[in-house]
């Protein structure tokens, strides 16, 4: 007997553990919920990932209760990720039916890819390694087992605050290094004070002009009062190969001094309250509790994933109309740097290869010395081809590298009224910046015009705190693209650059065109790194304007061999057809770097109206975001 249409529908609906009406399309998820609930707000789902099948489900067979869009609510709590959450094309929504990720009113949901450490307990007072100064005063955990494998970490939170790798950092002045042996590949400098047992784990951090580096260790040599150093491949061969930015020697004294370093990851460096050292082959970590912190008590959080959420669509099949709004994105990790060095060429974009040319130049650039290829950071929250993708009101924070990147293919998407605060690397990264594939110097125009990142706003956002580890990152990087607008944004408190837009040091017109950088505020920048820019730009951008912004506080960072070489706005390498009108700073203090033609300043300086400095930064319905 042929059944009605109407009991199918019904079955249907029971099956999907939802009902076709308005309500139907709500998909809730808590911390008390079961995946084995139906999904409703009385019987809600307990992971997000379980949600989204659901809300693909329920758009594979054209459920007519999606006709105005999904909304998967999640209710307060942490919710932590084995595994990113994966939106594929067939997550896709549409103009009038988006798939709507949110926090549940008045909850602050956070999506976690971190493992907590638990059973603290006081730790021997004789163990081996350690500086007398930690004796008594380290407590002791098991690290964390995942998949049933140690978890490897570069960072660990104790209630909600950053606690220090082992380091010297932030003990006094830091030392400079003596001379470079590139031929060897060899570094000398003064002999340390520590006599470190256990090169395991122990990494030389230099600061590089516009960049630092994390060298692995790999022999430590005492000679009297000089000691050389070797460090592990590859990033040995980058190191002592790659012209830009190399170790500075200042031969002739007329700067601050050679590159400056420090030491991290050392037993031997463990002498100060808020330190931990991971001892790996003990499969424990060590603590030395802070004031207050009752280590039986605190919640202590070490990062397991490098990526929480990837939106992963395809040049032919794109995901659209996904939006997150609310939500917090925390503890992600990033671990090359523990198990290949970190050597960056700029802004975060660590070197895979790179030399000088033994004969200069190239079809675009005959002057043209330096060869580098790169590769991209991690970020918390990736995109690639998508369109009409939206983050509204969320918080990224404990990141080991990038926030939030929309990477390439990405269009017509927003970024509006977010948070990133406590990230290792850049707050927000959009477009292309070369890679292993294309050299960084070389005019990027794809024939494949699919590939570009377009049509972004990126507004109201407030990005504090960020490029905590790798000092050379920055607040908003924008590569390769066109018709960006960044506007109304917050920066502070950044080791280099506020806002950078550009790459490939070209004045070869290309796909990038038409960006805005439109009254931001941003202060207390430069504050470790050189070569520095309030708003920083590189190569040919038509039609680009950087306008009414309020740049103020620019620092004097203690360790740059050029300490003030840094500036308001700074057009570098390239640089061309770009405006920079009616911006207010404190000084008038701006730079041009071998730009290209087309180029227009005006009026641009602490005579600016003040009422400009006024406006800039946060919108007023976003102001609370800072609370």
């Amino acid at each position: 007997m042929k059944r009605p249409k109407i009991s199918y529908c019904v079955l249907l609906a029971l099956l999907l553990g939802l009902f076709s009406n308005a309500s139907a399309a709500d998909i809730w998820v808590a911390k008390n919920g079961s995946d084995a609930n139906k999904g409703t707000k009385q019987s809600p789902l307990a992971t997000v990932h379980m949600a989204l099948r659901k809300a693909r489900e329920l758009r594979r067979l054209q459920d007519p209760s999606i006709a105005s869009g999904i909304q998967i609510i999640v209710e307060d709590g942490v919710y932590k990720f084995f595994e990113p959450l994966l939106i594929r094309p067939e997550d896709a929504g549409t103009a009038t039916s988006p798939t709507i990720i949110k926090a549940a009113p008045n909850a602050q949901p956070v999506f976690s890819g971190g493992v907590t450490v638990k059973n603290w307990r006081k730790a021997p007072d004789e163990i081996k390694g350690f500086p007398a100064e930690a004796t008594g005063k380290l407590w002791v955990a098991e690290v964390p087992l995942e998949g049933g494998q140690m978890v490897e970490f570069r960072q660990l939170w104790i209630n909600g605050q950053k606690a220090k790798r082992a380091t010297n950092l932030d003990e006094g002045e830091l030392d400079r290094i003596l001379s470079v042996d590139s031929a060897r590949q060899e570094m000398w400098i003064p002999t340390p004070e520590w006599n470190f047992k256990n090169l395991d784990q122990l990494e030389f951090v230099i600061h590089q002009w516009w960049a630092i580096a994390n060298l692995r260790v790999k022999s430590v040599e005492v000679l009297g009062e000089k000691t050389k150093l070797t460090f592990h491949q590859p990033e040995s061969q980058i190191e002592f190969q790659h012209p830009w930015p190399a170790p500075f020697i200042d031969e002739k004294k007329e700067y601050n001094g050679n590159s400056a370093y420090y030491w991290q990851g050392a037993a031997e460096l463990l002498n100060q309250p808020g330190e931990w050292y991971l001892d790996k082959k003990g499969g424990k970590v060590y603590y030395w509790p802070k004031a207050g912190e009752n280590m039986q008590e605190a919640e202590a959080i070490v990062p397991f994933l490098e990526t929480i959420v990837q939106v992963e669509g395809n040049a032919d099949h794109l995901v659209e109309h996904v939006e997150f709004v609310g939500i917090g994105f925390e503890h992600t990790t990033w671990m090359r740097p523990s198990h290949r060095g970190h050597v960056p060429l700029q802004a975060g974009w660590y070197i895979l290869e790179a030399y000088k040319l033994k004969q200069s130049g190239t079809p675009d650039k005959a002057s043209l010395e330096n060869q580098a290829w790169t590769g991209r950071q991690p970020a918390g929250v990736a995109v690639n081809y998508a369109k009409k993708i939206r983050f509204e009101r969320c918080r990224f924070e404990h990141m080991a590298a990038t926030g939030l990147d929309f990477v390439e293919g990405v269009s017509n998407s927003e970024i509006i009224g977010n948070v990133f605060k406590d990230l290792g690397g850049t707050g927000i990264q959009a477009g292309y910046f070369g890679g292993p594939d294309f050299e960084s110097h070389l005019p990027y125009n794809p024939i494949d015009q699919r590939e570009l990142v377009h049509h972004l706003t990126i507004a109201n956002n407030y990005i504090t705190n960020v490029t905590n580890e790798d000092w050379g990152t920055v607040g908003i990087s924008v590569g390769s693209a066109h018709d960006v607008n960044i506007e109304h944004n917050e920066v502070s408190d950044i080791n280099y650059s506020g806002i950078c837009v550009g790459w490939f040091w070209t004045k070869t017109i290309t796909s990038a065109k038409n960006n805005r950088i439109h009254a931001n505020r941003i202060h207390h920048f430069a504050k470790q790194m050189y070569d520095v820019g309030g708003i920083y730009t590189l190569s040919s951008q038509p039609n680009t304007v950087i306008s009414e912004n309020a740049i103020y506080d620019l620092q004097d960072a203690p360790y740059a061999h050029m300490p003030h070489h840094h500036q308001y706005i700074y057009f570098d390498e390239g640089s061309s057809y770009i405006r920079a009108i009616d911006n207010w700073t404190e000084k008038d203090k701006f730079f041009s770097n071998s730009p290209g033609p087309g180029n227009l300043w005006e009026n641009n300086g602490p005579q600016v109206d003040i009422s400009i400095k006024e406006k800039a930064g946060l919108e007023e319905d976003y102001r609370n975001i800072k609370e």
